[in-house]
Formats: C-alpha cells, sequence, structure tokens
C-alpha cells in the first residue's frame, strides 16, 4: 500500500472561524514533537510526502521550522496548507525550508472572516511571499487558492478585487468573467506560483443528507492522522468520525490492515460507500464517474 501523500496534523488550531469550514468539536491540541517524528518514521514507508495539516493551521505553529526538520531528516517533502494570516510569523527559512514542496494559501479565508485587518494588510504578506520566492530561486510551488466559486458567483465582488490586485502584481490578466464562464484549474502567474480555482465543498458530515454510494480517494491516494494521534481513512474526517486506530496505542501498519479499513477500501474499489460519514459526503461525487 501506497500514498500520494500523508496528512499530519500537527495541529488542529486554525486560529481563524472561516465559514466554510466545519465548526471544530474537539478539544484544541499540537501533536507532540516525539510522536510526530515517530509518526513520519511509520509514514515513510508508504509515501514521500507528508502534509502538515488535516483542519488546523501548521502556520499557527511557532515552532514549525522543527517539525520541518523532522520531515527533512527522514527524506520526505511537506506541503504546507495556509490561510495566509499568519505569515508573518515565521521567517522565509522557515517558509521556504528545504523539506517543503508547495505552499497552498486559501485567499478565500479573507473574505469569510470578521477581521480588523484590510484587504491590503492581508494581501500584501501574501505576494511578499511570492517575491521572495522567486528573488531566492526557491524551487518550491506556491498555489493561491481562489475556492470559492459557485453557478451564483457569490463572491464576484472579492474576487473582483483580488484579481485586479494579483493582476497588477504580476504580468498576467486575470479576467474574472472569463474564469467563472471557462473554469480554468489553475493559472500561472509566474515559474511555480499559481492561482488555483475551485468550487466550495460540503464537508461531509452525520447531519448532511444521504448522497449514497460512491468512491473516493481516502485510503486510496492518501490517509490522515490526526493531532490527536487518531487515524482517519480522509483529510475531511477532521473530528475523527470513522475513527481506524490510535497510534499511540497501535502501528500504522496494523491500523491500516485493520477489518474497518479494509472493508471500506474493498468497498469504494466497487462503488460502494460502506461508512455513514462516507454516505453523508458529496465530495466522492467528484471520483465518482
Amino acid at each position: 500500500m501506497k500514498f500520494y501523500r500523508i496528512y499530519i496534523e500537527i495541529t488542529n488550531v486554525c486560529g481563524l472561524s472561516c465559514s466554510f469550514c466545519p465548526t471544530k468539536e474537539l478539544p484544541s491540541r499540537e501533536m507532540d514533537l516525539k510522536i510526530f517524528e515517530s509518526i513520519v518514521i511509520q509514514a515513510k514507508a508508504y509515501t514521500k510526502e507528508i502534509a502538515c495539516h488535516a483542519v488546523g493551521d501548521p502556520l499557527t505553529q511557532s515552532n514549525l521550522h522543527d517539525y520541518l526538520d523532522i520531515i527533512h531528516k527522514h527524506g520526505l517533502k511537506a506541503m504546507l496548507t495556509t490561510s495566509g494570516y499568519f505569515l508573518k510569523k515565521h521567517a522565509y527559512d522557515t517558509l521556504f525550508h528545504p523539506c517543503v514542496k508547495q505552499i497552498n494559501i486559501s485567499l478565500n479565508s479573507f473574505n469569510k472572516n470578521d477581521t480588523s485587518l484590510t484587504f491590503d494588510q492581508y494581501i500584501t504578506p501574501v505576494l511578499a511571499l511570492c517575491k521572495a520566492k522567486l528573488e531566492r530561486e526557491e524551487e518550491l510551488f506556491i498555489n493561491l487558492r481562489v475556492w470559492n466559486l459557485d453557478e451564483l458567483m457569490s463572491e464576484r465582488t472579492f474576487n473582483e478585487t483580488l484579481f485586479k490586485k494579483i493582476s497588477s502584481v504580476f504580468n498576467t490578466e486575470l479576467k474574472l468573467d472569463t474564469i467563472y464562464q471557462e473554469r480554468p484549474k489553475s493559472i500561472r502567474l509566474a515559474s511555480k506560483i499559481l492561482v488555483h480555482f475551485d468550487n466550495y465543498f460540503e464537508w461531509p458530515s452525520l447531519n448532511n443528507k444521504v448522497y449514497g454510494d460512491g468512491t473516493c480517494q481516502g485510503l486510496q491516494s492518501h490517509v490522515a492522522i490526526l493531532a490527536s494521534g487518531k487515524v482517519v481513512p480522509c483529510c475531511l474526517d477532521c473530528d475523527g468520525i470513522i475513527e481506524l486506530g490510535d497510534l499511540h496505542d497501535e502501528s500504522l501498519e496494523t491500523i491500516l490492515r485493520s477489518k474497518r479499513a479494509t472493508t471500506m477500501l474493498e468497498g469504494f474499489n466497487v462503488g460502494k460507500a460502506t461508512e455513514e460519514l462516507c454516505k453523508k459526503c458529496s465530495y466522492k461525487e467528484r471520483f465518482t464517474v
């Protein structure tokens, strides 16, 4: 069994309250560095890439560099996904750590939070990061995520402001109407800097309506480990509804070979959702032909 990446949530604290994210049900916590390293050691048998989040923002951690040092020590690559609010907490030597393969910045987090920051105060550190990446000739990717497209064009006003600002900095014109009509997956702004587009999505919840069977990338392309050490099959199961096991008690190998995990995987292979949460998840429709 191999995964494209394994999500290891170093903290479940994101520092914000975005309206498009679920309300966190679990108590706030961070993953101890010793436990983190023990998990990374197990994870490298299954993947070459660690995503340092599930629902939390890894940049809220003041000792982020220590986690990245561990990933680098064991020869793996890291992916950081952040709201962008905490970029200034870290030196570029941390954000451009040699193990970091990609930084994703969710730009719509500004639009969906009550904050005292102005748009320019928010976006300036984001664009400064992009500038520093180019000046330093860093090899990592920066993805500026605009995952707020919908049929109602509900974020048109914010996106118009955002695209105007990005277009003024990079030699690439982002035409709002064209983007809504053509729905490109991404547009290149500079070397390994892209603006990435997607629709809003509904987080899986036991309170959702039933969507039925289907397949999913959980346990196929990835698996997730929450800050508590609990293993879940999918990076969207941020509250550990489908707990496959706890790495404080069992090895990752044992958990992945468990009856519950193998039953789920066998079901996905034939388009069947065996778990209630999966039946109530609309995200899997993206993988069902």
